[in-house]
């Protein structure tokens, strides 16, 4: 039974779009200090997933817990500023630069989302999934200087994703 609630609940979310070359090369942040990457992001620009069809106005904020995990807080906002969804879960540093993010209310175990590249003071970050199928330019501000996000741009063409697919994000 489980096995079947399971696949409904795969079937349910269609195909799942892959921006990445998954043959080419990825590579996560070598020196990443995570104590640098807490706080709050703003997500600048995004691949098109499921999960966040409609959202504007998104953040990530990411804090220390007392057992060395990351808190993870991701909302959503809809186009008048209100607030649309929000997910809380953990991330555990299982590399440099990468997460194994795990949300309790989400049945399809851990992700993998791998730190590609922060600028060197930590105000603009690239975040991708190796499968492909997710990626993410955040930002400390909403909104981000021009220089950073061409950085940002080439870091995920780099890593093999198709930049042509990636979305702005209105905040």
């Amino acid at each position: 039974m489980r096995v079947l609630v399971l696949a409904l609940l795969l079937a349910g979310c269609g195909t799942f779009d892959v921006y990445r070359d998954t043959d080419a090369p990825i590579a996560s942040k070598a020196v990443f200090e995570p104590e640098r990457y807490l706080g709050l992001w703003y997500e600048v620009a995004r691949f098109p997933v499921f999960f966040e069809q409609g959202c504007v106005g998104v953040t990530a904020e990411y804090g220390l817990r007392d057992d060395g995990l990351l808190s993870v807080l991701n909302i959503c906002r809809n186009a008048d500023g209100s607030e649309r969804s929000r997910i809380a879960g953990t991330a555990e540093i299982v590399g440099p630069g990468r997460l194994k993010v795990r949300f309790p209310s989400v049945p399809f175990g851990a992700a993998d989302y791998w730190v590609l590249w922060t600028d060197a003071d930590y105000r603009t970050a690239v975040v991708g999934a190796p499968n492909g199928r997710a990626g993410w330019i955040l930002n400390r501000t909403p909104d981000i200087r021009l220089d950073r996000l061409n950085a940002a741009r080439d870091v995920l063409k780099f890593n093999g994703y198709d930049v042509t697919r990636l979305m702005e994000v209105p905040q």
